[in-house]
């Protein structure tokens, strides 16, 4: 290939979706950190199974806390809060079950759902937002 040319579209969205991987990892590492500094332990981090993934699962005092680091570079559709869809909801769930299966010792613990909403500002600094219990597991 010319080194001149364009790139090809394939690498093109590979190049765009390493971007939005790494921009996720370091919304989820400094989810991370904000939660640390505010006595929540973390426990694990990016659980997969065959319901999904749980990006951070925490402790909070006796509480077992599923969060769910969202990050958006703008707040166009509605933001990082609003992409938490009820199928996204659903699909948490679904792991966390699956996580609950595989973790006996957790089982007597309550449980809650929290989102961490990562948002980019037209200054290009990012604010950070912690939804307690942002929904039940119905």
């Amino acid at each position: 290939m010319n080194a001149t040319a364009p790139a090809p579209w394939g690498t093109l969205r590979m190049m765009a979706r390493k971007s939005t991987i790494e921009c996720g990892a370091a919304a989820e590492a400094a989810a991370a950190l904000y939660l640390q500094t505010r006595g929540l332990l973390v426990l694990a981090r990016n659980l997969r199974c065959r319901a999904g993934e749980l990006d951070l699962v925490c402790q909070d005092d006796g509480v077992i806390v599923v969060v769910e680091v969202r990050h958006r570079a703008t707040s166009d559709f509605g933001g990082a809060s609003a992409s938490v869809t009820w199928r996204k909801q659903r699909k948490l769930i679904r792991a966390t079950e699956y996580l609950w299966l595989s973790r006996p010792e957790w089982r007597a613990r309550a449980l809650r759902f929290d989102v961490i909403a990562v948002q980019g500002r037209p200054d290009g600094t990012r604010q950070m937002d912690w939804i307690r219990d942002a929904f039940r597991a119905t």
